[in-house]
C-alpha cells in the first residue's frame, strides 16, 4: 500500500498571481486575488509526489467568524478534472516529481474577504489536513461573469488602480481641481479596508449574514458609505463645517486618504477629526477601489440640501436680501459624493452602471447616515422610487429655488433670481488624463427638452415647469482681473433695462465671505445706490471695490466670497436677485526635479511657494505625500517669517523608482494661507 502523501509546503505564486491579478502591490507578503479568474498555488510533497490513481485530495475554504455552505462563506470541493464557473474548483495545472502545480478559481460572486485555505489528503484509510493559506478575495472589474465588470480597459486602469487623481472644488464659474492621493494600495491600506467591514454595525449584528452579503456590491457600497462617517457607529471621519478645527486638522489640510485611514486605525477606531464632503468623498473612493468596486468622486455645484423632499429651497431674506431664520436647507456651493459602477439585479433592467453614493452625514437612509447607491440614470429619468434614495439626489442636482423678500411691515414679496440653478457643471476627472470631464447630461436632460419636461414630470417636479414672471430688467454680477489670494479686485453688477420705459430703482450690494457649503461670514464691502435710474434699453455697470484688509481676517478655507445684488424696484414692489460666488486663486506652488529621471537614480524634488500677500507669513509648513517617498508623509517647516514677495524652498528625497512614475502632492499652509495645493508626475525613464 502507498505511504502517506505528506505536504512539505505550499507556494502561493505571489508574483505570477499578482501580476495576473492586477494586485501586485498588494501581494508583496500574501496572496491577494479576485474572483471569478484561477490563480495559482504550487504544492511540495516529502518522500513522494501525488498519484492521481492513489491519492485524493479535497480542499476547504471559509470566510467570515462562522463560516456555512449555505450562506456561501464556507465550501468544500474535490480536485477535479475540468474547471467549472459559478463555483469553487481546483484542478492539476502540471506536475513534476513531488511538485504539484494548481489552478484555483473562485465563483465571481463569492463574498469578498479574507480567506482560509486547507487541504485533507487520504491515501486508502489514511488521511491528513494541513493549512495552506489565507488570501484576500476582491471585486473582480475584468471579469465578465462579475457584477462590477467595466469592459473598457483605460477605464478599469483609472477607476480601480490610479491611485491619484483630482477632486473639484471653487464654484461654478471658477472650477478649481485639488489632487488628492487615494493610495488605495499603499501599506496596509487593505487591512484597514477589511477591518472597517468588520465593525460596521450590520457585522457586529450578524456577522455571518454580513460575511454572506459581501458578495453584493451594492451592500458593501452601502456599508462603505455608512462607514466613512462616524455619526451612528466606529466610521472614519468626523464632519464638522464651522471652521474652529483647533482640536483637530481642518478638512482643507488633508492631501489623501492614507493619512486618515492610518490615524482611525491606529487610534483604535476612533473617529478622525475632521471631514467635510470632499474629504468623505476621497476616502470612501480609496475603500471602494482598493476592494476592487471602479469608483470615482464627483463634484455637483449649486448642490441643494432638501430635508423635506419637497424638491423647494426657500429663501425668507430681509429688505437688503439679508438670509433669514433657519438655514437647515441650504445650497451649497458645491457638494461631492461617489459614483459606483455595478449591475443592479434588484432593479429593473436598465440600471446597471454607476450608481450614486454620498458618504457626507446629511440625512438618514433606513435609519442609518449613509446614501445610495442610486443608479445615475434613474435620477436623469425622475424615477423616484428607486432604490436607495432618489429623492434626495434628485433634489441636489434638481431642487427649485425660491426667494421670498420680508418687508418691516410684515409683507412678504417673491424675488426674481435667475443666477442660481441648482445642480451645474457636475465634474469628475476624465480617463486616463489630468483634466475635468463634465458629466452633467448623465444626471439631466438638457433645459426645456421634452425629455427633462417628461423626468420632471415623473419625478413630479410641476414648480420647476411653471414658466417664470419677467420683470423686463436684468441683473448679473461680473468679476474683473485679478481675484488672487492678497489682492484687492472689482465686481460690477451689470444691470439692463430692456423695457422702453424709465425705471427707478435701488441697488444693494453686499460681498461677505462664505463658506462651500452656503454659511455666510462677515462683510467686506458693501454698496447703497438709493436713487438709481435706468434709462428705457440702457444697460449700467456700478463696480463694488473689495480690498484684502476686509476680507483678509474672515476668508474661510475654500477661499470664496459671495456678492449679492439686491435691485428694488419700489414703484412696483418689484424685487430682483443676483449673486456670484468668487473663487480666490492660490499662489502657484512649483515643484522641480532635480537630477535626471532615470531608473533607480535618487532624485529630489525641489518645492517652492512665493508669499503673494503685502505681510509676511508665520507657521509655515509642507506637507508632501505619494508614490516614491522615501517616507510615508513628508512635513518640511519654514523658519518665520516669511517676508512679502519673498520665495521659501525645500528639498525632499526620492526613492530610486523602477520605469513608472512618481506622483507627489503638496500641501502648504501657514496663518494666513490656509491650504494651498499643488501636483506633479514625474515619468521615470529607462536608465
Amino acid at each position: 500500500m502507498a505511504e502517506e502523501l505528506v505536504l512539505e509546503r505550499c507556494d502561493l505564486e505571489l508574483e505570477a498571481n499578482g501580476r495576473d491579478h492586477h494586485t501586485a502591490e498588494l501581494c508583496r507578503e500574501r496572496l491577494v486575488v479576485r474572483r471569478g479568474q484561477p490563480f495559482q498555488l504550487t504544492l511540495h510533497f516529502e518522500g513522494r509526489g501525488y498519484e492521481a490513481s492513489v491519492d485524493s485530495l479535497t480542499f476547504n475554504i471559509a470566510t467570515g467568524p462562522a463560516p456555512s455552505e449555505e450562506a456561501g462563506t464556507k465550501a468544500r470541493f474535490p480536485l477535479s478534472e475540468a474547471e467549472e464557473e459559478g463555483t469553487w474548483t481546483a484542478v492539476v495545472a502540471g506536475q513534476q516529481d513531488n511538485v504539484l502545480s494548481l489552478q484555483f478559481s473562485a465563483p465571481a460572486h463569492a463574498p469578498i474577504g479574507l480567506y482560509r485555505l486547507s487541504l485533507e489528503a487520504s491515501t486508502g484509510y489514511q488521511g491528513s489536513s494541513f493549512v495552506l493559506g489565507h488570501f484576500i478575495l476582491l471585486f473582480n472589474t475584468w471579469c465578465p461573469a462579475d457584477a462590477v465588470y467595466l469592459d473598457s480597459d483605460e477605464e478599469r486602469l483609472e477607476y480601480v488602480l490610479t491611485q491619484q487623481g483630482f477632486i473639484y472644488q471653487g464654484s461654478a464659474k471658477f472650477i478649481k481641481s485639488v489632487p488628492w492621493n487615494f493610495g488605495q494600495f499603499e501599506d496596509g491600506i487593505l487591512d484597514i479596508c477589511l477591518m472597517l467591514l468588520d465593525v460596521n454595525p450590520k457585522f457586529l449584528k450578524d456577522a455571518n449574514r454580513d460575511c454572506s452579503r459581501r458578495s453584493s456590491p451594492i451592500y458593501v457600497g452601502r456599508v462603505v458609505s455608512g462607514m466613512v462617517n462616524c455619526n451612528d457607529d466606529q466610521g472614519v471621519l468626523l464632519g464638522r463645517w464651522d471652521n474652529n478645527y483647533g482640536d483637530g486638522i481642518s478638512p482643507m489640510f488633508w492631501i489623501g486618504s492614507v493619512d486618515i485611514l492610518r490615524r482611525w486605525k491606529t487610534h483604535g477606531c476612533q473617529h478622525v477629526k475632521y471631514g467635510q464632503c470632499w474629504v468623505f468623498a476621497a476616502v470612501a473612493c480609496t475603500v471602494l477601489r482598493c476592494l476592487g468596486i471602479p469608483t470615482r468622486v464627483v463634484t455637483n455645484y449649486n448642490s441643494a440640501h432638501d430635508q423635506n423632499s419637497n424638491l423647494l429651497i426657500e429663501y425668507f431674506r430681509n429688505e437688503f436680501g439679508e438670509i433669514q431664520g433657519d438655514k437647515s436647507e441650504m445650497i451649497w456651493n458645491f457638494h461631492c459624493w461617489v459614483e459606483s459602477w455595478m449591475t443592479r439585479p434588484d432593479l429593473q433592467p436598465g440600471y446597471e452602471g454607476w450608481q450614486a453614493l454620498d458618504p457626507t452625514p446629511q440625512e438618514k437612509s433606513e435609519g442609518t447616515y449613509c446614501c445610495g447607491p442610486v443608479p445615475v440614470r434613474a435620477i436623469r429619468e425622475g424615477d423616484l422610487s428607486t432604490k436607495y434614495d432618489a429623492p434626495f439626489v434628485f433634489a441636489e442636482v434638481n431642487a427649485d429655488v425660491v426667494d421670498w423678500i420680508r418687508q418691516d411691515d410684515g409683507s412678504v414679496h417673491q424675488s426674481v433670481n435667475k443666477s442660481l440653478v441648482v445642480g451645474l457643471k457636475i465634474s469628475t476627472k476624465r480617463v486616463g488624463r489630468d483634466e475635468r470631464e463634465d458629466i452633467t447630461h448623465t444626471y439631466k436632460y438638457p433645459e426645456g427638452s421634452p425629455e427633462e419636461k417628461e423626468a420632471l414630470t415623473r419625478a413630479n417636479h410641476l414648480n420647476k415647469l411653471v414658466q417664470k414672471e419677467e420683470m423686463g430688467v436684468a441683473m448679473r454680477i461680473r468679476v474683473g482681473d485679478g481675484t488672487n489670494m492678497g489682492s484687492d479686485f472689482d465686481v460690477f453688477a451689470h444691470i439692463n433695462n430692456n423695457t422702453s420705459e424709465d425705471r427707478a430703482c435701488r441697488l444693494l450690494l453686499c460681498a461677505r465671505t462664505v463658506s462651500y457649503n452656503g454659511i455666510l461670514g462677515p462683510e467686506c464691502g458693501t454698496k447703497d445706490l438709493l436713487n438709481l435710474a435706468l434709462e428705457p434699453f440702457s444697460e449700467k455697470s456700478i463696480p463694488l471695490r473689495i480690498l484684502y484688509d476686509k476680507y483678509c481676517d474672515c476668508l474661510t478655507e475654500s477661499n470664496l466670497i459671495k456678492v449679492r445684488g439686491l435691485l428694488i424696484e419700489p414703484a412696483a414692489n418689484n424685487y430682483l436677485l443676483a449673486e456670484r460666488d468668487i473663487y480666490l486663486e492660490n499662489p502657484e506652488i512649483k515643484i522641480r526635479i532635480l537630477g535626471e529621471p532615470k531608473q533607480n537614480r535618487k532624485l529630489v524634488a525641489e518645492v517652492s511657494l512665493r508669499n503673494p500677500l503685502t505681510v509676511p507669513l508665520s507657521g509655515c509648513a509642507f506637507t508632501v505625500e505619494g508614490a516614491g517617498l522615501t517616507e510615508e508623509q513628508k512635513t518640511v517647516e519654514i523658519p518665520d517669517p516669511v517676508e512679502a514677495g519673498e520665495e521659501v524652498k525645500v528639498r525632499v528625497d526620492l526613492l530610486p523608482l523602477h520605469v513608472g512614475r512618481h506622483k507627489l502632492v503638496v500641501n502648504f499652509g501657514c496663518d494666513k494661507l490656509k491650504a494651498v495645493k499643488g501636483y506633479r508626475n514625474v515619468i521615470i525613464g529607462p536608465p
